[in-house]
């Protein structure tokens, strides 16, 4: 393993993403915001939902925010390269393994991502105040979670990245991205769906559950939230299925 190699193009990585620091922020930053903004703000003062929501709607911002981002900072650039620029060929010629060029590019998204999750917490405080109860009881559980959501986004961005066609990104988010967001328990307790036992279950196939209802876990404890360690064994199956998918379509197309 030629490490010297392996931290070049993470660095190269960096480096473009802070050159696009403004769309960036932009693309990861917006909805988030809108979200809080719309829900928290809006609604809350106006009385159509209860103070308490904004504690139930911030946890699953954070989780959707750090998802998407981990999502499009590898898929998109992996659709791009392997199908507009051909970057990749270059990559491919480096000293190294096929597969830690894939698990570069999951390690960067994952970053980012961590950076999008930690950011988001005292923006949308900002935005909410006041009436905002967050706080962390259990900084190890938090910090394990948090990691485990940023390798969750990452490892779907690199199996989404290598398994679609640049003309089915619109299906991506389509059929992907946005059932998985509005089934995630985002924008609210998986414990609400107990009126729908059939779709309680069936949500659970969804790892953005496991990503809110863990920031819940950590932020929000006093709402009802899926118990720490059935969360962390969870996101962790994710990440493992979803890197190993990835690995392999990383692969098959590498050598295509």
């Amino acid at each position: 393993m030629n490490w010297k190699t392996f931290f070049a193009m993470l660095a190269r990585d960096a480096h473009v993403a802070r050159r696009n620091a403004i769309q960036l922020t932009l693309q990861t930053f917006l909805q988030p915001l809108l979200f809080v903004f719309v829900f928290g703000k809006v609604m809350v003062s106006s009385g159509y939902m209860p103070a308490a929501y904004k504690n139930i709607l911030l946890p699953g911002i954070i989780a959707i925010s750090m998802t998407f981002t981990g999502i499009w900072a590898v898929a998109m650039p992996l659709i791009a390269e392997f199908q507009w620029t051909r970057e990749i060929e270059d990559r491919l010629l480096a000293p190294i393994d096929v597969a830690w060029l894939a698990i570069e590019k999951v390690i960067a998204g994952m970053l980012q991502a961590l950076v999008a999750g930690l950011m988001v917490i005292p923006l949308a405080w900002i935005v909410l105040r006041p009436g905002v109860q967050i706080s962390i009881a259990s900084p190890l559980a938090f910090a394990v979670i948090i990691v485990l959501i940023a390798a969750f986004s990452a490892c779907g961005g690199l199996a989404l990245g290598c398994s679609i066609d640049q003309q089915h990104i619109g299906l991506m988010f389509g059929m992907v991205i946005t059932p998985m967001i509005f089934f995630g328990c985002t924008y609210y307790l998986w414990n609400s769906l107990k009126a729908f036992p059939i779709l309680q279950k069936a949500v659970l196939i969804n790892p953005l559950v496991y990503a809110s209802e863990g920031m819940r876990a950590t932020l929000a404890p006093q709402f009802p939230h899926l118990p720490v360690p059935v969360v962390i064994l969870a996101l962790l199956f994710f990440d493992i299925l979803l890197l190993v998918v990835g690995l392999r379509q990383f692969e098959k197309k590498a050598v295509t």
